[in-house]
Formats: structure tokens, C-alpha cells, sequence
């Protein structure tokens, strides 16, 4: 029996309650277009209204952001401290240091996770800071690379909320299946230097970042699962409205702070009873990465 298919059973009951907003389409489709930003964001437009500087600086967001997040982070891109952050990032690269992850996939959180089809967020904190790692998703590694250890006790986690959960073959950490179902995968610094921990942290990214949970947490108004993972990402998550969405707390998955509850969250199975219970049948988050390469975007 597939996870998908046990969740929906375990939350059976749950599901024939009265629920808020049950039509599965008001949460899966684009918001209304009175609401919709995306809808009247005219992306030439506001290029042309950039300085020749604010181009060169942008042209990563420009060109690789997915059109869906470049009308509610806009204004945040242009701001003092995020172009601060880009000439910050400029110089690094100009200086011959190494960047993780690869520019291409600093934002491959947005093109795998749209606005308009996030059920769920999960926060990272330092993209990883070694080769062949950080692809610009959180916790997520591509292969060859193993399952890092606090990916190895998520998976750990997600074996007790579904005992039929196979890890990836080959001790596999590619999380691109997540995001494809509408997991955003969204660290709070989007970029490293090569074997430096927390090297590009408070440049500037924690603006971007945190503006995105905001905007999830804003347009997403029929609901979605956050999933805050050790203390910096609750207060990522502090000001979320309680009453529309399901915020789901733990120690971090780290080896660290594990033993100390992680394991026994459950957080798994009650963000898809969570959302069967909201918006039906069909509406949770099948967590199965044992997934053919190429069906996961490798």
C-alpha cells in the first residue's frame, strides 16, 4: 500500500467531517484574479524600469526565479540590503571563490514549487557547503552524494509515521520529488562559500527568505502545513496566522537535537491528515522518494 494511499485512509474519518473550504481545486488552482499579483505584474515592465546596475545585479532573479514569486518579492530584490547582497556576491565570485550551490540553482525552489501549488514549507537554515551537494533545495542532496545525517533521521522519522517508507536507493538525498508535489524546500541563506558554514549569513538573504514564508502565509490563505524544524525556523514561522495554516514544531533533525524528540514527531502523518481533513481525498503529500532519476529531475 502506497503512503499517499495510507494517509487518506488514516485520516478517513477526518475527511468526512465538515471541512473549511473543501473544494480541492480553490487550494490547488492559481489564486482569484483580484488577488492574483502574478495576474497584473508586468515582468518587462518593471526590467525596464531598473538602473543599468540593478540589471546587471538582478539578472540571476531576472532569468531564473519562477514568475509566480517575482511579483510578491519585487520589492525586496531592489531593496538597499538585497543589492548589498548581490554586490556582496559579485565580489566573491569576481575574487575566484567557490559558490554553493551552482548560480542555476540557487532558485530551483521556485521553479519546482510555484506559488500556486504549495501545500506545505520546510525550512533549511546553511545550504550545504561541500561539492556536489547544495542544489537549492533544503536538505536535499543530488547523486551520487549520500543522504547527510540530518536527512538520514528525517527519513528515520518518516519510517515510523509510515513503516512501508523506502529511503532512495543507494543512500539517496534527492528531494526534488517533495518539491514537484508542493513541498517548498526553502533554506534561510540561499548561498555558501565552499567549506564555510554559515559564510554569505546576514548578508542579506534572510530578507528574501523570510519574505517568501510571508507570502506563502499570505496568498496560500486556505491553508498550508509548515513544518519548523529546531528554533530558528519557528521564529521564521511566528507570525504565521495559526488559524489558517498548521504549524508543526520540533527540535531540529540534526544529529545534535534529534534523540530529543524528532524522531517521534509524527509530523508526516498529521500534515496529510491535515490536509485530507481540510480539502479531501487526494490532497495529501505522498512522501515516496524511491522514485526513478529521472522522474525526480536529475
Amino acid at each position: 500500500m502506497s503512503l499517499k494511499r495510507k494517509a487518506a485512509e488514516v485520516a478517513a474519518d477526518a475527511a468526512k467531517k465538515p471541512k473549511v473550504n473543501a473544494s480541492i481545486t480553490s487550494f490547488f488552482g492559481a489564486p482569484k484574479p483580484k488577488a492574483d499579483a502574478a495576474a497584473k505584474f508586468d515582468k518587462d515592465a518593471w526590467v525596464a524600469k531598473l538602473t543599468d546596475e540593478q540589471k546587471e545585479l538582478l539578472k540571476l532573479e531576472i532569468d531564473t526565479l519562477h514568475d509566480s514569486w517575482l511579483p510578491h518579492l519585487k520589492d525586496v530584490l531592489t531593496s538597499p540590503t538585497f543589492l548589498e547582497l548581490k554586490r556582496f556576491l559579485k565580489k566573491e565570485l569576481a575574487s575566484g571563490k567557490t559558490v554553493y550551490p551552482p548560480m542555476k540553482d540557487v532558485y530551483s525552489w521556485s521553479r519546482h514549487t510555484p506559488l500556486n501549488t504549495v501545500k506545505a514549507v520546510i525550512t533549511g537554515q546553511d545550504p550545504y557547503h561541500g561539492p556536489n551537494q547544495a542544489h537549492g533545495l533544503c536538505f536535499s542532496v543530488r547523486p551520487p552524494t549520500n543522504a547527510p545525517p540530518s536527512l538520514q533521521n528525517i527519513y528515520k522519522a518518516l519510517k515510523k509515521d509510515y513503516p512501508d517508507f523506502e529511503a532512495p536507493p543507494n543512500k539517496g538525498g534527492l528531494l526534488t520529488p517533495w518539491a514537484d508535489r508542493g513541498v517548498l524546500l526553502l533554506n534561510t541563506c540561499l548561498t555558501v562559500r565552499a567549506r564555510e558554514a554559515n559564510s554569505h549569513s546576514g548578508k542579506g538573504w534572510e530578507l528574501l527568505t523570510q519574505k517568501v514564508i510571508d507570502t506563502v502565509a499570505k496568498v496560500r490563505t486556505t491553508g498550508v502545513v509548515f513544518l519548523a524544524w529546531g528554533s530558528p525556523a519557528a521564529q521564521r514561522v511566528k507570525d504565521v496566522n495559526k488559524e489558517k495554516h498548521l504549524i508543526l514544531r520540533s527540535v531540529h533533525p540534526s544529529p545534535l537535537s534529534a534523540s530529543r524528540g524528532f524522531f517521534d514527531c509524527g509530523h508526516f502523518k498529521k500534515a496529510n491528515e491535515w490536509l485530507v481533513q481540510r480539502y479531501g481525498k487526494g490532497s495529501e503529500i505522498d512522501w515516496n522518494l524511491n522514485v526513478d532519476p529521472e522522474e525526480a529531475g536529475v
